[in-house]
């Protein structure tokens, strides 16, 4: 029992967080330069939250039902299930989009050489995307605090 709580926290901890910094790299006001490589951090940490919050919630129902954690209906067990269900959404439905069109515009090749700030539209998409990370990582605190703070 110990090395599966061990596992899901290790991996609730992968899992959401690039949630906690990912706000920094996608911060407006960004020249062209600095944009594209947090861009490209932001492609590499995507990995995380898929493996790490996929282990996470399949060690979380293992553990629910190996354990004695009582019924199912808890605030903190479901809870936790609906703020993981929330950030995913949040990231997968309003953050990946805008992060797409982003990273299309930075990949076409009339922009590999531009150097200053990008144009309003992709500041506006950023602008978006920050704020919504933002959200991801107040929930994903929550989360945390609902997983720390079960009876």
């Amino acid at each position: 029992m110990s090395v599966l709580i061990l596992i899901h926290v290790l991996s609730a901890i992968v899992g959401i967080g690039p949630t906690f910094f990912a706000h920094l790299l996608t911060k407006p006001n960004k020249n062209v330069g600095e944009l594209r490589i947090a861009m490209n951090y932001m492609r590499l940490l995507e990995f995380f939250p898929k493996i790490g919050g996929s282990i996470a919630v399949l060690t979380g129902i293992a553990l629910f039902l190996v354990g004695e954690y009582g019924p199912f209906t808890q605030l903190w067990l479901l809870g936790s299930l609906i703020l993981y269900i929330l950030i995913q959404i949040i990231v997968i439905g309003f953050i990946t989009p805008p992060a797409k069109k982003v990273n299309e515009w930075l990949d076409q090749p009339e922009n590999l050489e531009l150097t200053g700030a990008p144009p309003e539209e992709i500041q506006t998409a950023l602008v978006s995307i920050y704020r919504r990370f933002y959200l991801a990582s107040s929930l994903g605190l929550l989360l945390f605090i609902f997983m720390i703070l079960k009876p």
